[in-house]
């Protein structure tokens, strides 16, 4: 295809015109130097497709910026100038978007982090009083009032009539069997988890 060409004469007229708002002499203007700027850009940012937006973007702010061009200076040297600034301006964009995407995902991963642990830590309290209303009454009563209400083992012997020493033997036992009770619930959740994960495979 034939490239057109101006002369400088040629270049200042058509200037001059694009100045005046003339449409016309914008779309000369673009036939002319688009096809060399579009070069320059893809060899900046080796997409065909973004030098195309970009490209787009510079005739775009030759046309709002018509009044400051100055026919009498070199009008490529001009264009190129802004091709660059665009560029320039465009990768920023680009690594911003990624920063602020790189960064959302990692405030989402985490978000469901938290989620999922407070899911988990409220489970596994309702696991926990569930299994303490599974103890024998008398102990059941016992660890509510030692473990629950912070009550000593002097203030529990006193308000139940029974020694400190068999308080501690029910705490014991107590103990031992929430936390096996609890073992339990931490590999039921486990498999519930892989269940989970395998039916999504």
């Amino acid at each position: 295809m034939h490239r057109e060409e101006l002369n400088n004469s040629g270049e200042i007229q058509l200037l001059i015109a694009l100045k005046s708002g003339d449409r016309s002499a914008f779309e000369k203007i673009y036939r002319i130097y688009s096809p060399r700027i579009f070069l320059n850009i893809l060899k900046m940012v080796k997409s065909a497709e973004d030098a195309q937006e970009i490209l787009q973007d510079v005739f775009i702010k030759v046309w709002e910026k018509r009044d400051l061009i100055d026919p009498e200076q070199a009008f490529k040297a001009y264009l190129f100038q802004i091709s660059r600034f665009t560029v320039y301006n465009f990768i920023r964009k680009v690594n911003l978007d990624r920063k602020l995407k790189a960064y959302l995902a990692q405030e989402h991963s985490e978000l469901y982090t938290h989620i999922e642990e407070a899911i988990a830590y409220r489970e596994s309290d309702r696991f926990i009083l569930d299994a303490i209303e599974e103890l024998p009454t008398q102990r059941k009563h016992i660890y509510k009032l030692c473990k629950l209400e912070g009550k000593s083992y002097a203030e529990v012997s006193n308000l139940l009539g029974i020694s400190a020493s068999t308080i501690n033997d029910h705490i014991v036992k107590a103990t031992k069997f929430l936390k096996e009770r609890h073992t339990s619930f931490g590999t039921a959740m486990t498999l519930s988890a892989i269940s989970v994960l395998l039916k999504n495979l």
